[in-house]
């Protein structure tokens, strides 16, 4: 089998590419994972049906020497970046959906830190994952159930746990877990803080590139941890209550898990694509401004769903200093609402 990591760095660009040649049944199959360096990579394949070894290695090089002209070089060795390419789009073998969250306002956050019924974890900047490990096959999941890639270092470092599932955010090639839902057995009917004693006796089987989120308890250390957060420019926190169990989906206002985000973001359609690298943005059909582009990102296609971190919404208008956060391959349009969006001195519950 063949396999590179490529790189490519120049100005604000800083990108990275990797290729395989994997088997799959009687052939051979050509896989490759591009993206922002430290990014979660988009993958893809250049045979949607196996091929003979001779036929894969011949558009295995013809890939890599297309980019080696481009200017990607290679670093640090060779390796497959991404495991499983071949199932994505698969429904995955989880016990369940992600248990999503609900926001809460600012004005709850006192009585939240100050209630010991609910321990506190920092959110994550990244894609929501499940993984799902038996037998030796580490296995992704986005909150739709669809089988994902995985960057190998992730894999790697679970190559030695036992047969398990995990709950977690993805961001670039750390998997930061902060709940498992199964353990030689189901556990979601567990209560939360039996569930986390659970993951943390397993820290011992996970790599470097695999991390239990810290679960903080107490009024006075929560409140401490919120400011260091909150200072430190972090996502935002999640209040987990503890004696609850696992439950899938999101319910229709408040739950067991609740999330306050220290800036505001929206999930929206890309409705049009402009010059100079900028894009139209509409939610359930109405148009909400236009956000630029990084040059360390593509610019999405028409249709696509994109996250955008912004100030505040004027209601009428537009998004008030919107930043391109990236493509969000985990949601439809539906899940795109006005109800997202935060106007100025108002705090309104969000959906993303």
């Amino acid at each position: 089998m063949k396999s590179i990591a490529l790189y490519f760095s120049e100005g604000a660009s800083d990108k990275e590419y990797h290729a395989s040649v994997e088997a799959r049944g009687s052939g051979y199959v050509v896989n490759f994972a591009y993206g922002r360096r430290g990014s979660t990579l988009m993958t893809g394949t250049k045979t949607q049906t196996p091929v003979s070894l001779v036929k894969a290695n011949e558009i295995y090089d013809r890939l890599v020497a297309e980019k080696e002209g481009k200017g990607y070089r290679a670093m640090g060795g060779a390796r497959p970046a991404v495991s499983h390419v071949e199932d994505a789009g698969d429904e995955s073998e989880m016990l369940c959906k992600p248990q999503l969250l609900n926001e809460v306002q600012e004005s709850e956050i006192h009585d939240l830190i100050w209630n010991d019924e609910y321990g506190m974890q920092e959110k994550k900047d990244g894609k929501r994952i499940g993984i799902d490990v038996n037998g030796g096959k580490v296995q992704g999941s986005n909150r739709k159930g669809k089988v994902v890639s995985l960057p190998q270092e992730v894999v790697d470092s679970l190559v030695q746990a036992p047969e398990c599932q995990l709950d977690g955010e993805l961001v670039g090639t750390v998997y930061h877990v902060f709940d498992i839902l199964l353990l030689d057995e189901d556990l979601i009917e567990d209560e939360y803080e039996s569930r986390y004693a659970k993951l943390c006796k397993l820290a011992k089987k996970f790599g470097p590139n695999v991390q239990i989120v810290p679960l903080y308890q107490g009024g006075v250390k929560k409140e401490e941890m919120y400011a260091e957060f909150k200072s430190s420019n972090k996502e935002g926190v999640v209040f987990k209550k503890l004696g609850a169990r696992y439950v899938p989906g999101r319910p229709n206002s408040g739950g067991a898990q609740l999330k306050f985000k220290f800036y505001a973001t929206c999930s929206a359609v890309v409705s049009k694509v402009n010059k100079q690298r900028s894009v139209g943005l509409s939610v359930e059909g109405t148009e909400i401004g236009n956000v630029t582009i990084p040059p360390n990102h593509k610019v999405p296609k028409k249709g696509s769903i994109v996250e955008v971190r912004y100030l505040y919404f004027n209601k009428g208008g537009a998004l008030y200093q919107p930043t391109y956060l990236g493509v969000r391959d985990d949601l439809d349009a539906a899940d795109c609402t006005m109800k997202q969006l935060k106007s100025k001195g108002v705090e309104e519950d969000a959906e993303i």
